[in-house]
């Protein structure tokens, strides 16, 4: 089973992107974020016709978050995240396809950091470990994918140095990353690819991509039922190069049924 994560940065502008890379490699369960656009936009009918059943949440001009599954019937099971009736981003939805929970989340970007928009992502966090924790303890296998907005180690971030004040490096926003993946979560890539320098993001400025000059921000999380099913994983990083292109590139795992 191919499941895969990708930030479209805006689902309708790039669609003929998202299509050509799900024509081109077919995986089974597709998580999306920064669909920027209302409930009401999104190309279901595309996406259909692609093959897909979708379940999405959406955001006019900002965020929004889908999960696609290719063979399988999809059951919403939430769409916010716990912990704050008040938050009206789309940032989270969970589903069940077959025996895995899917979590698909985009977390808040957290700058200019020190400021609210940094408060926000830090609560975000937060409830996430909280929610993360009650799934872990739930003994099911679950995956919590997308674009974490964090760049865990040095190793995931091109001239950390540069980036020591940014919300997606701080030592606050790493903690609580280290802090998730302590409850009992493997990180994918770094399970399979522990030493080596593997991007998702590249900016549009500065000629980033022709450069490599790339971060790590696009993450999965397995819980311990899944990681010794955990066969490979990798970066389409092609599609980072290919015209009117996300500044993101799909990541994906192959699980052993």
């Amino acid at each position: 089973m191919k499941i895969a994560t990708y930030n479209v940065n805006g689902v309708n502008g790039r669609l003929p992107v998202l299509l050509r890379w799900l024509n081109e490699t077919t995986p089974d369960i597709v998580c999306l974020q920064e669909l920027k656009a209302p409930q009401e936009k999104f190309p279901e009918q595309a996406i259909r016709d692609a093959g897909y059943y979708p379940l999405w949440h959406g955001q006019k001009s900002w965020n929004g978050v889908a999960i696609l599954s290719r063979n399988a019937d999809i059951y919403e099971i939430r769409r916010v995240l716990p912990g704050d009736p008040e938050d009206s981003h789309s940032r989270y939805i969970e589903a069940r396809i077959n025996d895995l929970v899917i979590g698909c989340l985009y977390l808040p970007n957290g700058n200019p950091a020190p400021g609210p928009k940094f408060d926000y992502k830090l609560r975000w966090f937060e409830r996430l470990a909280i929610h993360a924790n009650e799934l872990i303890k739930s003994g099911q296998p679950v995956i919590l994918t997308g674009d974490y907005n964090v760049m865990p180690t040095e190793l995931d971030v091109y001239k950390p140095e540069r980036w020591v004040d940014d919300a997606l490096f701080r030592p606050e926003t790493r903690a609580a990353f280290k802090k998730l993946v302590d409850q009992g979560w493997t990180d994918a890539i770094r399970k399979l690819y522990p030493e080596e320098k593997i991007y998702t993001f590249w900016d549009y400025f500065r000629n980033a991509y022709g450069r490599d000059a790339g971060l790590r921000i696009d993450h999965f999380l397995l819980s311990p039922q899944l990681q010794n099913r955990l066969k490979a994983a990798g970066v389409d990083r092609h599609v980072r190069g290919w015209e009117k292109t996300s500044d993101h590139a799909p990541v994906w795992i192959e699980l052993a049924d």
